[in-house]
Protein backbone atom coordinates (compact mmCIF):
# COMPACT_ATOMS: atom_id res chain seq x y z
CA UNK A 1 0.00 0.00 0.00
CA UNK A 2 1.15 3.34 -1.11
CA UNK A 3 1.32 5.05 2.62
CA UNK A 4 3.35 2.42 4.01
CA UNK A 5 6.18 3.53 1.36
CA UNK A 6 7.61 6.96 3.67
CA UNK A 7 9.85 9.66 2.86
CA UNK A 8 12.80 9.83 4.79
CA UNK A 9 11.04 13.13 6.74
CA UNK A 10 7.80 10.96 7.03
CA UNK A 11 10.16 7.97 8.42
CA UNK A 12 12.03 10.24 10.50
CA UNK A 13 8.93 11.27 12.23
CA UNK A 14 7.39 8.05 12.58
CA UNK A 15 10.34 6.84 14.42
CA UNK A 16 10.28 10.20 16.17
CA UNK A 17 14.19 11.20 14.92
CA UNK A 18 15.62 13.82 12.91
CA UNK A 19 15.32 13.71 9.37
CA UNK A 20 19.48 14.15 9.80
CA UNK A 21 19.87 11.47 11.94
CA UNK A 22 18.22 9.04 9.54
CA UNK A 23 20.42 10.51 6.26
CA UNK A 24 24.09 9.64 8.94
CA UNK A 25 22.51 5.78 9.48
CA UNK A 26 22.43 5.52 5.70
CA UNK A 27 25.61 6.75 5.51
CA UNK A 28 27.33 4.91 8.85
CA UNK A 29 24.80 1.89 9.20
CA UNK A 30 22.88 0.80 11.67
CA UNK A 31 19.55 2.35 10.37
CA UNK A 32 16.32 0.89 9.28
CA UNK A 33 16.45 -0.51 5.78
CA UNK A 34 16.01 1.34 3.10
CA UNK A 35 14.65 1.36 -0.38
CA UNK A 36 16.31 3.23 -3.44
CA UNK A 37 13.89 4.22 -6.38
CA UNK A 38 15.56 6.20 -8.58
CA UNK A 39 17.07 8.70 -6.90
CA UNK A 40 14.57 8.64 -4.32
CA UNK A 41 15.29 7.60 -0.57
CA UNK A 42 11.83 5.77 0.83
CA UNK A 43 11.27 3.22 3.70
CA UNK A 44 8.61 0.54 4.34
CA UNK A 45 6.86 1.08 7.46
CA UNK A 46 7.18 -2.89 8.29
CA UNK A 47 11.08 -2.21 8.18
CA UNK A 48 10.76 0.81 10.83
CA UNK A 49 8.57 -1.44 12.82
CA UNK A 50 11.21 -4.15 12.96
CA UNK A 51 14.28 -1.94 13.07
CA UNK A 52 12.53 -0.03 15.95
CA UNK A 53 11.50 -3.70 17.86
CA UNK A 54 15.11 -4.31 17.55
CA UNK A 55 16.43 -1.81 19.93
CA UNK A 56 13.61 -2.69 22.25
CA UNK A 57 15.81 -2.80 25.54
CA UNK A 58 14.57 -3.83 29.84
CA UNK A 59 17.55 -2.86 31.32
CA UNK A 60 20.04 0.51 31.18
CA UNK A 61 23.08 -2.45 31.95
CA UNK A 62 22.37 -4.15 28.34
CA UNK A 63 24.85 -3.24 25.78
CA UNK A 64 24.22 -0.61 23.33
CA UNK A 65 23.48 -1.48 19.44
Amino acid sequence: MVTDILTTKEAATYCRLGKPTLERFRITGGGPAYLKLGGAVRYRRSDLDAWLAARLTRSTSEVLR
